[in-house]
């Protein structure tokens, strides 16, 4: 199947992380419009939405020369989440960031998929610094960050008010 960015492919003990394929709407539409975590944070959109948020994430790549990797299963290639850099226009700073499908969180994927993606925005794109905004309710993906290095300095995003600003060291 034909990427639709320039993403390049990274691998991981147990994954695969690779650029968006059309493929991937499907599931990508599924989380984003009924998925548990998605319900939880009220976050969920229509179908549409998803839609224009997928083709925004292909763009990222095109705009920033970053954005979101599918992450696969090596050994089923059955896609299991979402992780990388991105950078809204009004934002501060790059941003890593995670999505699991449901069925998959509980694996240390996003720990293990985050690690390689920081790994590459050092070595490939030389970032000293990135951040995670994670609201403060968000109690797993604060102990994701926390497995990557990374700590709140106290501070709310300015962009989103109930999260804190995760900033991650790079050589972790």
């Amino acid at each position: 199947m034909k990427h639709l960015t320039a993403a390049p492919d990274l691998t991981t003990e147990r994954l695969v992380l690779r650029g968006p394929q059309q493929s991937d709407l499907p599931e990508f539409t599924r989380f984003m419009t009924s998925a548990p975590s998605m319900v939880a944070q009220e976050e969920t959109v229509t179908a549409e939405q998803a839609w224009f948020g997928f083709l925004a994430s292909i763009g990222h790549w095109h705009w920033h020369g970053f954005g979101f990797f599918m992450v696969v299963e090596q050994e089923t290639g059955q896609p299991v989440g979402r992780v990388g850099l991105i950078k809204h226009s009004d934002w501060p700073e790059v941003e890593l960031a995670w999505h699991l499908f449901e069925g998959s969180e509980g694996k240390g994927y996003a720990t293990e998929a985050a690690v390689a993606v920081k790994a590459w925005a050092r070595a490939d794109l030389g970032l000293e610094r990135v951040h995670s905004y994670i609201d403060v309710e968000n109690v797993r993906s604060q102990a994701v960050a926390r497995r990557l290095g990374a700590g709140t300095d106290g501070t709310r995003a300015s962009h989103e008010p109930e999260a804190e600003v995760w900033v991650h060291r790079m050589d972790v």
